[in-house]
């Protein structure tokens, strides 16, 4: 051996007080050097090995958290809540790049068709699935974790919802930029979709995290083809009008009034077989 760990550090060890990665070069020279062992047998009660071992091991074992959930603890989230929201399944490279590409699909088609219509009729129901796509047993291969978490039904839910309606409607803002006819009119997707993913969340506890969204996405879409029938494909359909406009506030409104009515009733489906 060419050296030997400080007699301080060795007493610090001793006490369990010795941080990585002090801690590690510690228990790889005890390891091999029969002199510190000696020196740390003298100041060591023989009762804290156990313990001590178990610090290590839980110091190993311990997860390390990803550049995302780092991220958000840097920015004033507290710990569990960023590990909640890196757990969130949609909150993905995979889910990320596949809703900007069918973003910029529906910026290409617009284009194409020199409407916005298509666009504004797909960009509503991202957030809306992505929410379904990020809560229930059915679709989340966190839920487990989830289950056995010190958390609320409720809170677990608006967490993650959160988090997909910034990373959905901040995509879809960015492609609004590039539509043909950008103005206020090229914005008229986000009541819609605020109105959808609110009556989806305040249908869940009834319907369930599938049924619900699906209803309600189903809904739309009939919405805006009876829309056209009897507009005959001309004009901005009635959903993207003031009037339309001012029907989605009030259904997002009354939407987030339910979801507040019913939000005990999620604690009882998380815990429970939604």
């Amino acid at each position: 051996m060419t050296w030997h760990v400080a007699e301080d550090e060795l007493l610090a060890y001793a006490r369990g007080e010795l941080a990585p990665p002090l801690l590690w070069s510690a228990d790889t020279h005890l390891a091999g050097c029969a002199r510190c062992r000696a020196v740390l047998a003298g100041a060591w009660d023989p009762g804290e090995l156990e313990s001590a071992w178990e610090r290590l091991d839980a110091e190993l074992d311990a997860p390390r958290p990803g550049l995302f959930e780092r991220l958000l603890v840097r920015l004033g989230a507290a710990e569990h809540t960023a590990r909640l929201l890196a757990a969130t399944p949609v909150l993905r490279r995979s889910w990320l790049t596949a809703v900007t590409l069918l973003l910029v699909m529906s910026v290409l088609t617009a284009h194409g068709i020199h409407s916005d219509r298509f666009f504004l009729a797909l960009a509503p129901l991202l957030p809306l699935a992505g929410v379904a796509l990020s809560y229930g047993p059915a679709l989340d291969p966190t839920y487990e974790m989830a289950v056995v978490s010190p958390v609320h039904g409720f809170r677990l839910l608006m967490i993650r919802t959160v988090a997909v309606l910034a990373a959905a409607l901040g995509l879809s803002g960015l492609a609004t930029l590039a539509l043909p006819g950008y103005g206020l009119g090229a914005l008229g997707w986000l009541l819609p979709a605020l109105a959808l993913t609110a009556t989806g969340l305040a249908l869940t506890p009834r319907l369930g995290p599938v049924l619900a969204p699906s209803v309600v996405g189903g809904a739309w879409v009939a919405l805006l083809l009876a829309a056209h029938a009897y507009q005959g494909g001309a004009g901005v359909l009635v959903p993207f009008t003031a009037a339309g406009q001012a029907v989605a506030a009030g259904v997002a409104a009354l939407g987030a009034g339910l979801l507040l009515a019913v939000r005990d009733r999620f604690d009882q489906s998380h815990r429970g077989a939604v």
